[in-house]
């Protein structure tokens, strides 16, 4: 049997420095985090997909809106952890599998990418 599973790319803009690193990233700087959400499913639904794309968009930007355009590292729950690409994608998939698991779909997959050559990967 098959497995189907669909992603969508997103991003958003927020600044954030890393506690106690204790090199250049302490000091607060931004970046265009692109995300990338993979949900899975074992068949498609009537209309023959796993999800509709702009469900799915709307679920990320549900979890992402409190970040956009913001100091992560005063933002909830990043005032508390440090906003590394790592919890990012943890509690974007957290997020997520909150919105949109059932039955049928799982969330399979949150990247994130703080610059085009560096990301953070949660999985299933």
């Amino acid at each position: 049997m098959p497995t189907y599973a669909v992603s969508k790319d997103l991003v958003f803009c927020g600044a954030h420095a890393i506690r106690l690193h204790g090199g250049r990233c302490e000091r607060r700087h931004g970046h265009n985090w692109r995300v990338r959400v993979t949900v899975r499913a074992k068949e498609l639904d009537a209309l023959g997909m796993v999800i509709d794309f702009a469900d799915v968009k709307a679920a990320a930007h549900e979890v992402m809106a409190p970040w956009d355009h913001r100091d992560l590292n005063e933002t909830p729950p990043f005032d508390q952890e440090n906003p590394t690409a790592e919890n990012i994608a943890r509690r974007l998939f957290l997020g997520l599998c909150e919105r949109l698991d059932d039955e049928r779909i799982a969330v399979e997959r949150v990247e994130v990418w703080e610059t085009p050559r560096s990301r953070a990967t949660v999985e299933r």
